[in-house]
């Protein structure tokens, strides 16, 4: 066995089942801690600057990604035209810029404010630095190797579809460049630890809203009278 096959075959699966597995049984069973613990009222400047870039950014990205893995035909016919094409690149960029902005903020501040660093956890800093090294490795791959939305249509969407497919190939990953097999690898780390942290939060779908009955809120103020009035 080669780490090609360890680290691009295998590990994607124990992932996949931690990260369903693990989730399931945090909302069957610790429903309540299936929750982000705010921090807006320790510190709002930074949080500010830091959460608005990556949160957009981070979204925009992964919607992209997203396309690209499902339609990958279509992401190959856009990049036929090379105005098209530069327009996708660029665009793609500074979006990974503002996002490696955001998370570098983010760390920061969760670094330098005690009030902020005394409520986070071990698992809160490995988040941080596995999305931050996700986010780096990605915009170094853009900036080092040309074209990469075409050669993601080309190579990571079969190979993610293979995993999927249960028919993994990761000769796919075998010949790309070291920083681009280091973020899909991070990708796969991640989703790991994903289901242990904070994050699995961003899965929660407050269905149980849509046939609860209507919360009614009542303001109760006693009424103080001075004594012999």
């Amino acid at each position: 066995m080669n780490w090609n096959v360890l680290l691009f075959e295998i590990f994607p699966y124990v992932a996949l089942v931690l990260a369903v597995v693990v989730t399931a049984y945090r909302y069957a069973y610790r429903p309540f801690s299936v929750s982000a613990i705010s921090s807006q009222l320790l510190e709002r400047r930074l949080l500010f600057w830091g959460s608005i870039p990556f949160h957009w950014g981070i979204t925009i990205i992964l919607t992209i990604h997203l396309i690209a893995w499902l339609f990958p035909g279509a992401i190959l016919a856009w990049d036929k035209s090379p105005l098209r094409l530069y327009l996708l690149e660029v665009t793609g960029f500074a979006l990974g810029l503002w996002t490696l902005a955001g998370i570098v903020v983010l760390t920061l501040r969760r670094l330098a404010h005690s009030k902020v660093r005394a409520t986070a956890t071990v698992m809160d800093y490995v988040v941080l630095l596995l999305v931050l090294v996700s986010v780096a490795t990605g915009v170094y791959t853009a900036f080092a190797y040309r074209y990469g939305t075409a050669w993601f249509a080309g190579a990571m969407s079969p190979y993610l579809a293979s995993i999927f497919m249960l028919r993994p190939r990761p000769d796919l990953v075998a010949d790309m460049p070291f920083a681009f097999q280091w973020h899909v690898f991070n990708f796969w780390l991640l989703l790991a630890v994903f289901p242990f942290s904070r994050l699995v939060h961003i899965i929660t779908i407050p269905l149980g809203y849509l046939i609860r009955p209507w919360q009614i809120v009542i303001w109760v103020r006693r009424r103080f009278t001075q004594p012999g009035a």
